[in-house]
């Protein structure tokens, strides 16, 4: 396991808390694939718990929207893309010190336009396998062990 895999999953393992009262935020997570495999990681931007942190991009489910509709508007608005399809991979539910979130992962292999950072945040092509940006967000990191697996 890389560096930045342990020490995500070394926060996660502290920050997990199975008996937490709070009630979930809703959020989708695009983890979009290119042909050749490899997934798009963004930097959380300063200001934000975890600043500094890659994660796949994505955020709140809004009152009234789905998670793909959720998905499409976040992506429209962080990378200036616009996606054609969002198959469900998973949901996971994790405890953060700041929120308890459920975390609904699409796989995105189709859309328009080339992905640009439209709020500051860097962003980085990485093969599942090979993953060298870090740290990464504890919650992703079991998704992307199993992705680096072909189990998705």
């Amino acid at each position: 396991m890389s560096t930045a895999r342990t020490q995500a999953a070394a926060e996660g393992a502290a920050s997990a808390t199975p008996a937490d009262s709070r009630a979930p935020v809703e959020v989708a997570v695009g983890v979009l694939r290119r042909a050749d495999g490899a997934l798009l990681f963004a930097q959380r931007p300063e200001g934000k718990p975890y600043a500094g942190w890659w994660e796949f991009p994505g955020g709140k489910v809004e009152a009234g929207e789905s998670v793909f509709e959720a998905l499409a508007r976040e992506l429209q608005e962080e990378l200036g893309i616009l996606i054609e399809d969002g198959d469900p991979l998973e949901v996971v539910e994790f405890s953060y010190p700041h929120a308890r979130v459920r975390l609904h992962f699409l796989v995105v292999s189709r859309w328009r336009g080339e992905p640009s950072s439209r709020e500051g945040q860097a962003f980085s092509w990485q093969q599942p396998a090979a993953v060298a940006v870090g740290p990464l967000l504890p919650a992703s990191v079991p998704v992307i062990e199993r992705l680096a697996a072909g189990a998705a």
